[in-house]
């Protein structure tokens, strides 16, 4: 009656973030050249729409259709950050240089959170308030009665660019297995969308990443059942991930946009608002990691058990009944909590100079900076695995 200890499953684990998004590519990328194959991938908000490009890819290069979806968000974004470096006129000293890099990233940070909550990303999501919209918008005058600001529709048309949608269906093949998480709006319920139970649509999507309270709409992703963006409920999907395939042992990488560790306290106002919100959107898996142990360690009890009662046990005396009734609990216990996380590393992003809304800078700068970063740290951690 023993466990059946298969091959171990990779699995990659993706939290939201807006463009902090543009870590996990550079994660992805750092995996994929490290030859690691993911066979199962999840995510919520923007961490479920890399899943969904890395496991639908529409070209069979996931780690290029993945960068390529996120340079074009950065090409498409409205850069206000004036001039790095403007030499002197007189050939003296650039103060305007100097003091810009006293103060270039509190501009920066500043100028970009301005350009998405003004214009938005062309290619992604677009202010209601747009002229344009005036025409086919029956609320456009009345904004009294809006439950959104921003319209992300724009995404679905970007995202046709890179994802194969027949690839996101059961028996679709796709690169690997994709779960992505959002919530019902009207019962608080979590809406898991897995990729081998039902076919993964574009509204599933739109549905995963609509975060209302930076303005995002929610959508009605199956007959009358309205998803808002899953990280409401929680930001890093492991437990949905432990819930949807319990049968298979399993390696994860988590990445994390939010960390969980600092190094001080807050020094002001600003700062308080950003730790609280990391803390917010942090993972928060460690219970769901130890309950995985504690119920391994069970399991391998319930063995050792029943293998004494094997040997030492003569069949005559054993009620045969009860011990059918045991071999079905095991087994049911088994296909529902089998799972063991073998290991579990964390990848995670680091903070230099906290900014509550470093997760709106889309500018090329910006996404290219995390896309390194994020192909920085992966590579250090498979160092660290000898991998």
């Amino acid at each position: 009656m023993t466990r059946n200890h298969g091959d171990v499953e990779n699995v990659l684990v993706l939290q939201g973030g807006g463009s902090l998004g543009a870590f996990s590519c550079g994660v992805f990328k750092a995996l994929a050249e490290s030859g690691i194959k993911i066979d199962l991938i999840a995510g919520t908000s923007i961490g479920g729409i890399n899943a969904a490009i890395i496991a639908g890819s529409r070209s069979g290069r996931p780690e290029f259709d993945l960068q390529r979806f996120w340079l074009d968000l950065a090409e498409n974004s409205i850069d206000l950050t004036p001039p790095v470096a403007m030499p002197g006129s007189n050939g003296g000293p650039d103060y305007y240089s100097q003091y810009y890099q006293q103060a270039g990233i509190t501009l920066k940070h500043a100028l970009s959170f301005y350009s998405s909550a003004m214009y938005g990303n062309n290619i992604m999501f677009v202010p209601r308030w747009r002229p344009d919209y005036a025409a086919t918008d029956p609320q456009y005058f009345r904004p009294q009665q809006w439950t959104y600001v921003y319209d992300h529709s724009p995404l679905a048309a970007t995202l046709e660019k890179y994802i194969d949608y027949n690839k996101l269906r059961p028996g679709g093949s796709p690169n690997a297995r994709l779960i992505i998480t959002a919530v019902d709006v009207l019962t608080a319920q979590p809406l898991t969308f897995d990729s081998v139970k039902q076919q993964i649509t574009v509204k599933h999507l739109l549905g995963t990443s609509g975060y209302p309270l930076y303005g995002f709409p929610w959508v009605e992703v199956e007959k009358g059942v309205y998803a808002w963006d899953g990280s409401l409920l929680s930001n890093t999907p492991l437990r949905e991930v432990m819930d949807a395939a319990p049968t298979k042992d399993k390696n994860v990488f988590i990445v994390e946009n939010y960390p969980k560790v600092i190094d001080r306290l807050p020094q002001n106002l600003p700062e308080v608002f950003h730790r609280a919100r990391d803390i917010m959107f942090s993972d928060k898996t460690a219970h769901n990691v130890k309950l995985s142990k504690v119920i391994t360690r069970y399991l391998q009890f319930i063995e050792e058990l029943y293998e004494t009662i094997q040997d030492n046990v003569e069949p005559g005396k054993i009620d045969s009944q009860k011990l059918d009734k045991m071999k079905k609990k095991y087994h049911k216990i088994i296909h529902e909590h089998g799972a063991e996380i073998k290991k579990i590393e964390y990848i995670t992003r680091e903070e230099d100079f906290p900014y509550l809304y470093e997760n709106t800078d889309f500018t090329p700068d910006g996404i290219k900076s995390l896309i390194k970063e994020g192909e920085a740290k992966t590579k250090q951690t498979l160092e660290k695995m000898n991998l």
